[in-house]
C-alpha cells in the first residue's frame, strides 16, 4: 500500500507546497483524503482504472479548492465522493454553476454520499468521528489490505482522534502550530500535540501534513520539526507534496 502526499499546506499554497489532499493507493482502490490544490497531481500517480473515493474533511476552502480540477480526470471506474452529513448541499453548491463544472456534467461517473459517524462498509471498512475544528470536521479510518490507515486534520487535541488513530499502521494529521504553540480558538495541532495523539493511540508511525502556511514559510522549518522530535516519535514523517510512502 503506497501513500503519496499531494498538497500538504493548511490555508493556501505557497512554493512549500500546495493545500492538502493525499493519495492512498491499495491493491484495488485509489483512495484521496481532500482535496486542496494538491489533488490537481493525482493523475500523475492513479491509473484511473480501478474505481476511486474521495473523503472531505470539511467545507473550509483549502480542503475543498481542488475539486474545480476535477473535470480533468477520467475515472473510468468513477469517482465517489464521501462529505460529512449535512453538509452535502454546501459541496453542491460550490461544485456548480457559476464557480465550476457541476459533478452532473464531470466526463465520468459520480456519486456524492453522506457519511453519519460511525463505522461503514463502503465497500472497505471506513470510520468517521468529528473533531475538534471550528467547522463541523470529519476524521477518516480506513481498514484494508491488512493495514489501517488514519486521517486526522482539522483538529485540535481529542478523544475522538486517539481512537481513529488506535493502532494504525499511519497516522497522517495537522500539523498547523510550531512546537509549543496553542490556539485555543481556532484549534490546531503543534508537533507535541500530534505525537501526544499518536503515541497514546499506540500508532506505529506519524506523518505530519497540512503545515501552516504562514507558520511553516519554507519546507527546512518542517525539517526542523523531524530533525527535533524524531528521537521522541521514531520514523516522524514531516511531509512534503511529491512525497510517497510505502505502508
Amino acid at each position: 500500500m503506497k501513500v503519496t502526499f499531494l498538497g500538504t499546506n493548511g490555508w493556501f499554497d505557497t512554493p512549500a507546497g500546495n493545500t492538502v489532499s493525499v493519495l492512498l493507493q491499495s491493491e484495488n482502490y485509489d483512495i484521496l483524503f481532500d482535496a486542496g490544490n494538491g489533488i490537481a497531481k493525482a493523475d500523475r500517480y492513479i491509473t484511473q482504472d480501478r474505481p476511486s473515493f474521495l473523503f472531505l474533511s470539511h467545507m473550509h476552502i483549502d480542503h475543498i479548492a481542488g475539486l474545480h480540477t476535477l473535470c480533468k480526470f477520467r475515472f473510468r471506474q468513477g469517482l465517489t465522493v464521501f462529505t460529512k452529513q449535512g453538509t452535502r448541499e454546501q459541496l453542491e453548491t460550490f461544485v456548480n454553476d457559476p464557480y465550476t463544472v457541476p459533478f452532473s456534467i464531470l466526463p465520468f461517473k459520480n456519486e456524492v454520499r453522506e457519511l453519519s459517524p460511525g463505522t461503514h462498509n463502503v465497500p472497505f471498512t471506513v470510520t468517521c468521528l468529528p473533531l475538534v475544528h471550528p467547522a463541523p470536521c470529519f476524521g477518516y479510518r480506513v481498514e484494508l489490505d491488512g493495514r489501517v490507515i488514519a486521517y486526522c486534520t482539522d483538529t485540535g487535541v481529542c478523544d475522538n482522534a486517539v481512537t481513529l488513530a488506535r493502532n494504525a499502521d499511519l497516522l497522517i494529521t495537522e500539523c498547523g502550530l510550531k512546537p509549543g504553540e496553542s490556539s485555543p480558538d481556532w484549534p490546531h495541532l503543534n508537533p507535541q500535540d500530534a505525537i501526544g495523539i499518536a503515541k497514546k493511540a499506540h500508532a506505529k508511525r506519524l506523518a505530519l501534513v497540512h503545515f501552516g502556511a504562514e507558520v511553516y514559510k519554507t519546507v527546512e522549518e518542517r525539517k526542523a520539526v523531524q530533525d527535533e522530535f524524531e528521537r521522541l516519535c521514531p520514523g516522524l514523517i514531516a511531509a512534503t507534496d511529491g512525497m510517497q510512502v510505502e505502508v
